[in-house]
C-alpha cells in the first residue's frame, strides 16, 4: 500500500476516555474547554488532503479491545458530550497505546516515517502526562511538534502549563491556537 507524504500529522491522543476513574473530577472542566476547538481542528483535518488525522488511545489494560470497543466504552461512559463531537469516522487511522507514550508500544513512529510529516500536531489528554511523553519521542526522533494550546487537556494546572513551557523550550514545540494548526 502506497502512503502519501502529507504536510501535517494531527494526532488526537486519549480522547475516547469514559471519564469513570479517579482524575475525571479534575480532568473534565480541562476537557470542556478543549472539545469545541479539538472538534474543528478534527473537521478541519478530515477536509484537507495535506492533513492525515491519527488517533492513539490507551487501551486501559485490556488487551483483547478493538479500537471500536474503546470508543464505545468512550460513547456509554460518565461524559459522551465529551466524546460525541470527536469519534473517528469509519475508516481513520487508529491504534492504541499501552503507557503514555503514543510512540511506545505502537506503529507509530512507522507510520509518521512514511508519511514524512513537515509537523506533527498533539492535541487530546494529558498535557502533564500522555502529551509531554508523546512530545519528548516526536523530539527525538526529529519530528516538528506543534501543541495547540486550547486542544490539550491538564488535570493539574501548573503542571499544565509547566509541562507545555519544557514543550516550548526543551522540546522546540511550537505552542500555538487550534484554529492556526493548518495554515
Amino acid at each position: 500500500m502506497h502512503v502519501a507524504m502529507s504536510n501535517t500529522a494531527v494526532l488526537i491522543i486519549d480522547m475516547m476516555n469514559t471519564y469513570d476513574h479517579p482524575d475525571a473530577e479534575k480532568l473534565t472542566p480541562s476537557v470542556e474547554a478543549i472539545v469545541d476547538p479539538l472538534a474543528k481542528l478534527v473537521a478541519d483535518s478530515r477536509s484537507r488532503d495535506d492533513v492525515d488525522l491519527i488517533y492513539v488511545n490507551d487501551n486501559y489494560g485490556d488487551f483483547s479491545a478493538e479500537f471500536s470497543d474503546i470508543v464505545r466504552s468512550a460513547l456509554n461512559g460518565e461524559r459522551p458530550d465529551l466524546v460525541e463531537p470527536i469519534v473517528p469516522q469509519h475508516g481513520c487511522r487508529v491504534m492504541t497505546k499501552v503507557r503514555h507514550s503514543a510512540f511506545y508500544a505502537t506503529s507509530l513512529a512507522y507510520l509518521l516515517n512514511q508519511l514524512k510529516p513537515e509537523r506533527v500536531v498533539l492535541t487530546g489528554q494529558v498535557t502533564e502526562q500522555c502529551i509531554l511523553y508523546t512530545a519528548l519521542d516526536a523530539y527525538v526522533r526529529h519530528f516538528p511538534v506543534v501543541i495547540p494550546r486550547d486542544a490539550v487537556a491538564h488535570i493539574d494546572a501548573e503542571l499544565g502549563d509547566a509541562a507545555l513551557r519544557m514543550m516550548e523550550q526543551n522540546m522546540s514545540a511550537e505552542l500555538i491556537a487550534a484554529a492556526d494548526c493548518l495554515h
